[in-house]
C-alpha cells in the first residue's frame, strides 16, 4: 500500500474519523445505536452512498458547473440514498422495518456532501473511491463501538437480532453477556447516547495525548550512529 493510501486509511478509521475526531454526522449516530445490529446496518449503507456518491462526483467534476455543484451533489446522493433503500427493502426487510425511517435521513448527513465537496470533486476516481471506502468504514467503527456500549449498559446483550442482517448463519454473534439483567433504560435513550459518546470522546483524547508523547523509538538509535560518523 502506497504512503498516500497508507494515510487516507489512518485518516478515516483513527485521524480524521467523521465522529470521533470531527464530530459530524452526529444525529444518525445517536438515533440507530440502541444496538449493535442497528448500528452495523446504518454503517454499512453510509459506507455504500459514500463510496458511490465519491465515484459519481469524481467522474463528473470537470463537467458540472462549479456555480451550481451543491445542488447537483444533493441530487446525486438523494438519488443514490433512495436506490440503497429500496435495495435494502428487498433484501433485508426485517432490518429496513426498523432502519428505513432513518435510511432517507442519510441525505442530509453532512460528512457525505462534505466528502463530496472537498475530496471527491478534486481527485480521480479511484482515489475518491478510496476514501469513501475508509471513511465510511470509520463511520461504521464509531455506530458499532457506541452501538456495542449502549447495548450492553442497556440490555446486557450484544448484537441482538444480527441474523436480520447478516442472515441465519450469523445468528451466534447474539450472544446475552449479562443473564437476567434488568437493563438500563437510560442507555437505551438518546440522553444515554449522549453520555456514552462523551465518554468515548474523552477516551480516544487521552489515548491520542498519551501516544503523542510516546517518544519515537529511531531517535535514540539514530543519533549515536550519526555521531559516529
Amino acid at each position: 500500500m502506497s504512503e498516500s493510501l497508507l494515510k487516507m486509511t489512518k485518516d478515516g478509521l483513527w485521524s480524521n474519523n467523521i465522529v470521533f475526531s470531527q464530530s459530524i454526522a452526529l444525529c444518525p449516530l445517536l438515533a440507530v445505536t440502541g444496538t449493535t445490529t442497528n448500528g452495523l446496518g446504518m454503517g454499512i449503507a453510509t459506507t455504500g452512498v459514500l463510496m458511490m456518491c465519491n465515484l459519481l462526483v469524481s467522474y463528473g467534476r470537470q463537467l458540472i458547473p462549479s456555480e451550481i455543484r451543491i445542488p447537483v451533489f444533493v441530487a446525486l446522493i438523494a438519488m443514490v440514498v433512495t436506490l440503497v433503500d429500496m435495495v435494502m427493502n428487498a433484501w433485508l426487510h426485517e432490518l429496513h422495518k426498523v432502519l428505513g425511517l432513518f435510511i432517507p435521513l442519510i441525505v442530509t448527513n453532512c460528512a457525505i456532501l462534505g466528502r463530496a465537496e472537498a475530496y471527491a470533486s478534486r481527485k480521480p476516481p479511484a482515489y475518491a473511491l478510496f476514501d469513501g471506502l475508509m471513511m465510511g468504514l470509520g463511520f461504521t467503527l464509531a455506530l458499532v463501538v457506541l452501538g456495542a456500549a449502549r447495548e450492553v449498559s442497556g440490555a446486557g446483550t450484544l448484537f441482538a437480532n444480527a441474523s436480520l442482517l447478516l442472515g441465519d448463519g450469523f445468528a451466534w454473534l447474539e450472544t446475552t453477556l449479562i443473564p437476567e439483567y434488568r437493563g438500563f433504560l437510560l442507555m437505551a435513550l438518546p440522553p444515554g447516547g449522549f453520555l456514552m459518546l462523551g465518554f468515548i470522546l474523552a477516551g480516544k483524547r487521552l489515548l491520542d495525548k498519551r501516544l503523542a508523547q510516546r517518544p519515537e523509538p529511531n531517535r535514540a538509535i539514530d543519533q549515536p550512529l550519526a555521531e559516529n560518523v
